[in-house]
């Protein structure tokens, strides 16, 4: 079984987003290696306390970003896809390092600048 963060429901973050950023970012770190098996939907909604349509609603916006992969009667996998999702985040910030040495910006700025965006 994974592990995730519980969901805050005093978050801003809608329950579902909270759902599939775990996950994605679980693939992406590498703590859901390529080919693991998630809990199906209504388990993972009594694990975490939400409706089976939020747990659905994540596991839906998962796939479409090719994170996981759905086998039919299988079940829900993480996908290769998360791999290039990966390669691509670090393209962007290898391009993004680029620009800002190209501004003369410090690193400490580039990162608050990230930071900021990400918030908003």
């Amino acid at each position: 079984m994974i592990e995730l963060p519980g969901i805050d429901p005093d978050s801003k973050v809608p329950p579902y987003e909270q759902i599939r950023a775990a996950v994605a970012g679980a693939a992406a770190r590498g703590d859901l290696p390529v080919g693991t098996k998630l809990p199906t939907v209504r388990a993972l909604a009594a694990d975490l306390s939400v409706a089976v349509n939020t747990a659905a609603r994540a596991y839906r916006e998962l796939e479409h970003a090719g994170v996981v992969e759905t086998r039919g009667r299988s079940g829900t996998f993480v996908a290769a896809g998360g791999d290039a999702q990966r390669a691509a985040a670090v393209a962007a910030a290898r391009a993004y390092a680029e620009a800002v040495a190209g501004l003369g910006l410090s690193a400490d700025e580039a990162l608050a600048i990230v930071e900021s965006t990400l918030r908003s």
